[in-house]
């Protein structure tokens, strides 16, 4: 082994161990709510935010503002309104943004954190509830807190134990954990989600419904049962689909012939004058409306990982296609 073997190697065990380390640390949170007392905090915490009739007020300094600032953006974007202070900012007039009616959440590891000690008194004069997230339980800022949730690690992913890598990961997931518990109590749908998330693809997925983007008319591919195979081929290559709908002469669905079916019938026989449509289709496909979002639609192709819905209309006739191609062309996903 060379000597840059030999130094390769040592950064890929040391990747893999922070990881490990990093995980030990979200599995210690893991257990820690099997804790009586973590649990009751946990659950109070969430009764605080719940019930808030102002905003989320998420803070912290150093790396641990950098972590406060993505737990409030989560917070906002998924039903419950927050904004980041700078704590060393709100000692010099910021702190008027708070109000009574918020919840102060404080994340600072070490408890002891001087810029949120000097402000968290006049919050908890003001009337707002505080709920501290730190790693020491007996720290200045948990004893001051309503709500104290500990999110202590056994060490750092750092070989000195100093950088906050461990801690940083944790706190993140602490505040993942509160905001995921929050959307579900308020009922956030996926309808409240597209309204706060409008822009690039995510947002077009989200506000985006199925009959905006499919196929309908003479662009679907369709062949009726009693037809020859070669219609069936010759509508896939017209259509450039990848699939046929099967319909009666209702325009009713019986099934769909796909590219996959057609080689799959390969694999079998190469005789294809007396196939007929019915024995070699894939009955009962799957099925949508166009009233419903593109991102439900998407979520059923990658649950049967399928890249074809038919939309039907409420009699059961076939009204629309949609095609995972097409939608990845549009930029939808």
């Amino acid at each position: 082994m060379t000597m840059i073997d030999k130094v390769n190697e040592h950064f890929i065990q040391l990747a893999k161990d922070t990881l490990e380390i990093e995980n030990q640390g979200i599995l210690q949170l893991k257990n820690r709510f099997s804790e009586p007392s973590f649990t009751l905090s946990f659950t109070k915490a969430i009764e605080l935010l719940l019930s808030c009739q102002g905003r989320i007020v998420v803070s912290g300094i150093g790396k641990s503002g950098h972590i406060a600032n993505k737990i409030s953006a989560t917070f906002s974007s998924t039903g419950s309104p927050a904004f980041f202070l700078h704590p060393a900012e709100a000692s010099h007039g910021d702190l008027g943004m708070v109000q009574k009616e918020d919840v102060f959440l404080a994340l600072s590891y070490s408890g002891e954190s001087s810029e949120l000690l000097t402000i968290v008194p006049i919050i908890k004069r003001m009337g707002a509830k505080l709920i501290a997230m730190t790693g020491a339980p007996t720290s200045k800022l948990a004893e001051l807190a309503d709500v104290h949730l500990d999110i202590s690690v056994d060490k750092e992913a750092c070989p000195l134990n100093l950088a906050p890598t461990t801690s940083t990961t944790v706190s993140l997931v602490m505040g993942d954990a509160l905001a995921v518990v929050l959307l579900d109590a308020k009922n956030f749908s996926v309808d409240d989600f597209a309204r706060s998330h409008p822009g690039g693809s995510l947002g077009k997925r989200l506000l985006t419904h199925v009959r905006d983007v499919m196929r309908f008319g003479d662009d679907i591919p369709t062949t009726q049962i009693n037809a020859p195979l070669k219609d069936a081929l010759i509508e896939i290559s017209k259509k450039r689909l990848g699939m046929t709908v099967i319909i009666d002469d209702g325009h009713h669905v019986l099934g769909i012939f796909t590219d996959g079916d057609l080689r799959r019938l390969l694999e079998k026989t190469l005789d294809l004058e007396n196939i007929h449509l019915a024995d070699v289709m894939t009955k009962n496909p799957k099925t949508i409306t166009k009233d419903i979002l593109v991102a439900q639609a998407v979520e059923t192709m990658e649950r049967y990982r399928i890249n074809h819905l038919l939309v039907l209309s409420p009699t059961g006739k076939l009204e629309g296609a949609l095609n995972l191609h097409d939608l990845l062309a549009s930029k939808i996903i």
